[in-house]
């Protein structure tokens, strides 16, 4: 998946980190460039450096930088252009976990959509496993083709492509005839799951428990899934919304200062936080070690600022606003996540009743005959 070299090369996928909320990728191609509002790079300025640096902008006065990383399926879904609405890394984690993913699984999904599951799903069976996914939407089926391709990901790309994709409108022609009894899970993120659901059961294995998941964003569309999981003979059947929150903790002065003395403070951890930008562009243009200048001043960085999502806000320093405090909490609201819901249910093997069981024994004739029960004997 990716490439696995240890420096930036022609060609490859790379992951620009500018802040928390604005994470995009970029095929590294000589010649071009990139431009954002922290400054303009060229494409040969990350050529031969290792993933994870530094690369400052070559703009004329020097300000800018961002972080080149290597792709992972975790940055992709923050970074992949969405086509339609993704899945998550709250829901892929949960979904991955009840649906048994792991190396040598063999997987169908249903609604490729803009890739996000589907790098997890192959990443987390491995080289060994196999993952077949549908797109019925023809531009859509297109780009997630480029993208596996592209990442090393399609079969017959690398010795390491696991994904097979298709055209196909699942609901109405089913996963093919080779995926009969294949599968060992399934996984349906469609407007209506509730129709494929037969082609799902016959395409999931029969001699093991095999497991399949939905995803929708509305619970009339729960409700009429679990209808047909149960007409199919599905059991276990559970529905989850997946809610994630993180919480920040931070601490806040004790004690009473007038408003006039807070501002300044406020203004105080402003400047300060204006000087600290205006060294980390000398460190850039002047080629100086951001760790050199870390050993130096170990309390350079971090000093009360905090830069979040949509914008910036100062945090003031407690030291600043008088001596001692309180921890308290509150919810990050700039987390990735859409209300859904996830449903899932389990297929169980079940024996065959629908020829008597016989029970050979040798006859006098040596063929096999079928056991008859004693005749019952009357007391005369």
């Amino acid at each position: 998946m990716w490439s696995s070299s240890r420096t930036i090369q022609t060609g490859d996928t790379v992951i620009i980190y500018q802040t928390r909320e604005n994470i995009t990728s970029l095929i590294i191609t000589p010649g071009k460039t990139f431009s954002s509002k922290f400054g303009t790079y060229t494409h040969d300025s990350f050529l031969d450096k290792p993933y994870g640096s530094k690369i400052a902008s070559s703009s004329k006065d020097g300000r800018g930088f961002v972080y080149a990383l290597r792709p992972t399926p975790e940055l992709w879904t923050l970074a992949l252009p969405h086509r339609t609405q993704i899945v998550y890394i709250g829901d892929i984690s949960f979904i991955s976990t009840w649906l048994d993913l792991r190396g040598g699984k063999r997987v169908l999904e249903a609604g490729t959509g803009s890739g996000s599951f589907s790098h997890s799903m192959a990443r987390s069976i491995g080289p060994r496993g196999e993952l077949r996914t549908f797109e019925f939407h023809h531009a859509r089926y297109l780009k997630a083709l480029e993208e596996f391709r592209v990442h090393g990901l399609l079969k017959g790309s690398s010795d390491k492509g696991n994904v097979e994709i298709e055209h196909r409108n699942v609901c109405k022609e089913g996963f093919g005839d080779n995926s009969d009894g294949w599968a060992d899970a399934v996984f349906l993120d469609m407007p209506a799951p509730w129709e494929a659901i037969p082609h799902a059961h016959k395409s999931l294995r029969k001699d093991i428990p095999a497991r399949i998941a939905t995803f929708s964003p509305c619970i009339e569309q729960v409700l009429r899934t679990i209808s047909a999981l149960n007409t199919e003979g599905f059991t276990g059947i559970e529905t989850y919304e997946v809610l994630v929150r993180p919480w920040e903790v931070y601490t806040v002065p004790s004690g009473e200062r007038k408003v006039g003395e807070v501002a300044q403070s406020l203004k105080e951890s402003e400047r300060k936080r204006e000087e600290r930008r205006k060294r980390q562009i000398e460190e850039n243009v002047s080629g100086v070690s951001a760790g050199r200048k870390r050993k130096e001043n170990p309390l350079q960085e971090g000093e009360g600022e905090e830069e979040e999502g949509r914008g910036k806000r100062v945090r003031v320093d407690p030291a600043s606003l008088g001596v001692g405090g309180r921890n308290v909490g509150k919810v990050i609201p700039e987390t990735r996540g859409h209300t859904s819901y996830l449903t899932f249910a389990i297929l169980i093997p079940t024996p065959a009743m629908d020829e008597p069981t016989l029970v050979p024994f040798p006859s006098e004739e040596g063929r096999v005959k079928e056991q008859e029960p004693p005749a019952m004997q009357v007391d005369e």
